[in-house]
């Protein structure tokens, strides 16, 4: 007999954060891989993070997750991104090393408390009068657990494609998960098909680096998660060239060679991430698309042409690399490829990634309709804890749009559904000024620690890292008057009067350090809390009038809807807005009206509505 809390079937990033993150809340947890050497492989492109999905590495960082360790592990590329602007935008992003990536991975799962790993293929679900019991293997062992949670990536019915060439798996040399995938599509669960694609891998040795733009790693110390002290690896620089226009002509005289128009691959891919021949088709009069050479480690010549991801033949794309500068005699050692694989509609799921139909599955990553590691990594956090928490009969983070982009994904998904592969975006949070990547440890870390799925080792930094918060606050707060500013040579008047130094950091030119004299050298005591307290300070005006929007949201958060809630009997309500509402089955007013499509007279209808339901419940009791 083997009996579990909970079973985690997959080894990617969702699996990893899903199982990590159950045996951190205490649960007794089994994580199931075809083949436990592949836990933490990267499958595309070896880099975490960037515009958007940074901040969910931090954020999974800090409810002590593995992805940003992980990725320091690995790093031998950093680079923020969007420095131009803001830095609620800014992107921490890495390259790493695959085998360094994949040690750390490992060597963090191994030694994870509570945590047993599993090799062997997920035959089926164990259900007993439709509810999850646990996992049969394809060796006929049974596995008992009251909670599962899939984490298939793009293994669930996955099929490649390389022109004309047909291979089945979820990764190139791996097998796909053919039984559950029949067995999920049996239960009638809303399934659908979305594809994904990576580049040709090409050898360094063959590539002319001389005649090639170099992008150094940033001359800065920053790291993914703060509790790496400091970077670990040599770092490397990337380097950018571009397609051509003799490029673009070999793979339009070969598109009817491409799976993705011949008609063989008829899922959506992702938007933000198109293959090199969707570029050339959908923007034509492009003269060349940018592509940047990254070095996949330092103990291999393999580098990842970020840009031209494709299912062209293998010939088609030996022509396509060899028109670019520095490319000229450039050889592919693994070609590009497709891939399109089942996924569920992520609006069969309730908030916390449970599928409604079936209590006791959970659903995380690419089966949800996301692409990316990073978007894989927290919704397997989420599933993990939520689970764990059920089990336990405990609380798991409270997590909302306010506090998370995490909670801004799982809104998304679970309201909206998808119609291409969801990517994080910046744009995607209301409130994304006070959810910046730097102030992640801030808004979550605390929550990790009283829902119990923090280690003492991340407790300790952070009960540090509170008390130098609080000797900031009282610099903070002293006062100081413009004239000893200015006579200090700071711009500033001489008749701005007396104001506290939270308030003078937000006036252009005014830094810790320039306030130095008052402050003495408070701020190279955590130069990272001081730049984000500082921010804070810029951002103060800003942020309370999102505090107000934000009691408003919570009001209307209040008044809860069930599960049942009957939308046909609402007036006004057309029938499309019905429909639309069924499905997603908003919880509350507030997630009603994040629902596609939902206007704010058919909000008005509703909330008057659900609010007579109420008085009416009220008066019967």
């Amino acid at each position: 007999m083997h009996s579990f809390d909970v079973l985690v079937i997959g080894g990617g990033h969702a699996g990893v954060e899903a199982a990590c993150a159950a045996a951190r809340m205490g649960a007794r947890t089994a994580l199931v891989s075809f083949d436990l050497q592949a836990i933490g492989a990267m499958s595309c492109n070896p880099a975490i993070g960037g515009l958007g999905k940074g901040h969910l590495v931090r954020e999974v960082d800090a409810l002590d997750g593995v992805i940003g360790r992980a990725a320091d592990a690995g790093a031998i590329h950093y680079r923020m991104l969007n420095r131009s602007k803001g830095s609620a935008v800014w992107g921490p992003r890495v390259q790493a090393d695959r085998v360094r990536f994949k040690a750390a991975v490992q060597r963090i799962v191994r030694t994870q408390e509570n945590l047993m790993l599993v090799q062997g293929e997920a035959a089926a679900l164990v259900l007993k009068s439709g509810v999850v019991a646990g996992l049969e293997l394809a060796d006929g062992t049974i596995l008992n657990a009251p909670r599962v949670i899939l984490c298939t990536g793009t293994f669930l019915g996955g099929v490649l494609f390389r022109g004309e060439e047909r291979f089945e798996g979820g990764r190139i040399g791996e097998n796909a998960a053919k039984r559950l995938a029949q067995q999920l599509r049996a239960a009638d669960l809303p399934m659908a098909r979305l594809k994904t694609g990576t580049p040709p891998r090409l050898d360094g040795r063959t590539i002319d680096w001389a005649a090639l733009e170099e992008q150094p790693s940033d001359d800065e110390s920053w790291t993914m998660s703060p509790l790496t002290p400091r970077r670990l690896n040599p770092q490397v620089f990337c380097a950018i060239t571009r397609t051509t226009q003799a490029g673009h002509d070999a793979i339009r005289a070969n598109l009817h060679r491409s799976p993705l128009f011949s008609g063989a691959i008829g899922a959506a891919g992702p938007r933000y991430c198109p293959s090199i021949e969707d570029k050339i088709h959908r923007f034509g009069d492009r003269e060349g698309h940018q592509v940047f050479l990254e070095p996949e480690g330092l103990d291999t010549h393999m580098v990842y042409p970020n840009g031209i991801s494709t299912s062209l033949p293998v010939d088609v794309q030996e022509l396509i690399v060899r028109t670019m500068p520095g490319c000229a005699r450039v050889e592919i050692v693994q070609p590009g490829y497709a891939v399109e694989y089942d996924h569920i509609d992520p609006r069969a799921l309730t908030p916390d990634l449970q599928v409604r139909v079936i209590p006791g599955l959970y659903c995380a990553g690419q089966i949800n309709g996301t692409t990316g590691y990073e978007e894989a990594a927290a919704q397997g956090l989420v599933a993990g804890l939520e689970a764990a928490a059920a089990v336990l009969g405990r609380a798991a983070p409270a997590l909302d749009r306010a506090n998370s982009y995490i909670a801004v994904m799982v809104d998304d998904l679970t309201l909206q559904g998808v119609s291409e592969p969801y990517r994080m975006l910046t744009s995607r949070a209301e409130y994304r000024l006070r959810l910046r990547a730097n102030n992640a440890a801030t808004r979550l870390t605390g929550l990790g620690i009283a829902a119990g799925c923090v280690s003492e080792e991340r407790r300790s930094w952070w009960e540090r890292r509170e008390n130098l918060r609080e000797m900031f606050h009282v610099k903070h707060s002293q006062c100081l008057h413009s004239r000893d500013l200015a006579d200090a040579g700071l711009p500033v008047r001489r008749d701005h009067g007396v104001k506290p130094i939270a308030e003078w950091l937000r006036y252009d030119g005014i830094t810790h350090d320039a306030l130095a004299p008052w402050l003495g050298d408070v701020a190279a005591l955590d130069p990272l809390l001081a730049e984000e307290m500082a921010e804070d300070a810029a951002y103060a005006p800003y942020l309370a009038r999102q505090d107000a929007e934000l009691r408003d949201l919570r009001a209307s958060e209040a008044l809860t809807l069930a599960a049942d809630f009957p939308f046909a009997e609402v007036p006004g309500l057309s029938n499309e807005m019905v429909e639309r509402l069924t499905k997603a089955a908003p919880g509350t007013l507030a997630a009603a009206g994040r629902v596609a499509g939902v206007t704010p007279a058919a909000l008005s209808a509703l909330l008057v509505h659900a609010r007579r339901r109420l008085a009416d419940g009220q008066r019967a009791a």
